[in-house]
């Protein structure tokens, strides 16, 4: 980012001087905090806009919260400690973290180089990103349609890991300065900006995290309930359009829930079925190894002997001969 923009950011704010004097709380008059720790839209949203853009408050502890709006932090410098549903979240330089209506929030005190800005945004402001990036179901997707139905919310946050990507800091960079200087009749340009963000965001789920309560533990057990019927023409393509999740966050979740991958898991299952039917058929060799999903003989041969030790037709003698 450009040195006088993180100047400008870097610049202490009336209610940080405050805190800098001794105060020890955040101001509830600020945020319009209810009794129930909701960070209210009309405090920090313009009448009539639907975006808009604050520092993020340093040295100082932000309690537990949530908000009536859409969030998004951008870290510019340094380093910023959330925990999110619980979960910690540590945003570092270049980072992005969208949090949901739903999602709990809490803050550590920033430093004076730990420079963030704050997206408060109204889930209307979405409409032409969802257009942006078309019906492909996706968990980017899914996020945003869960914010604008403001109902029952399953994803919390996305924290996207891409400060080396340049196009999306370059979009960035574009937005801050934009809502910094208030530009006149922009909004469409905002909207535009922010879709353009999330397409290319699309190519970076792997260096995507979620927060989803239990979301990983039952997509696995979808995963394992999924091989369990469809073992033979099972694919983790179509099995990612029916989990509307995309094809690199599923792989991720399965590898990391379970320690392998999911061709792993399906090889180990098929492997499983072929060692029963063996014992428990009368079916060829050949029929077994069709039945399980395996047309390429040789190469079901040479795995099932990796597995167990000994080809199938040993395998079959040795535990039919009792």
């Amino acid at each position: 980012m450009r040195q006088e923009l993180l100047d400008q950011l870097k610049i202490i704010t009336p209610e940080e001087r405050e805190i800098l004097n001794g105060r020890t709380d955040v101001d509830p008059d600020i945020y319009n905090l209810s009794p129930s720790m909701i960070v209210d839209a009309g405090a920090l949203i313009g009448p009539g806009r639907l975006i808009e853009l604050r520092p993020h408050t340093r040295f100082i502890h932000f309690p537990r919260h949530t908000h009536n709006f859409v969030e998004v932090v951008y870290m510019c410098s340094g380093s910023t400690r959330h925990i999110i549903n619980g979960s910690e979240v540590v945003l570092k330089t270049g980072e992005l973290l969208f949090l949901s209506q739903n999602a709990i929030q809490e803050i550590y005190p920033a430093a004076l180089d730990d420079i963030a800005v704050n997206f408060m945004i109204q889930p209307e402001f979405f409409d032409e990103t969802l257009g942006m990036l078309g019906k492909e179901p996706s968990l980017i997707r899914e996020f945003l349609v869960e914010c604008l139905k403001n109902n029952q919310q399953n994803i919390s946050y996305l924290h996207f890991q891409v400060a080396d990507i340049l196009p999306i800091q370059n979009l960035m960079e574009n937005l801050i300065w934009m809502l910094l200087h208030r530009q006149p009749t922009k909004r469409r340009l905002n909207q535009t900006t922010m879709g353009l963000l999330f397409l290319h965001l699309m190519h970076f789920t792997d260096r995507m995290e979620i927060g989803k309560d239990h979301y990983d533990e039952e997509l696995t057990l979808g995963v394992f309930r999924h091989i369990e019927e469809h073992y033979r023409d099972s694919e983790l393509s179509g099995l990612a359009s029916a989990c509307h999740c995309d094809l690199y966050t599923l792989s991720r979740i399965v590898r990391r829930t379970t320690g392998k991958t999911y061709t792993q898991l399906l090889q180990e299952k098929r492997l499983q079925q072929a060692a029963w039917l063996l014992v428990n058929t009368s079916l060829s060799v050949t029929d077994v190894s069709l039945d399980v999903g395996y047309s390429n003989f040789s190469y079901f041969y040479r795995i099932f002997r990796a597995k167990y030790g000994v080809t199938p037709k040993e395998y079959r003698r040795q535990n039919t001969a009792s």
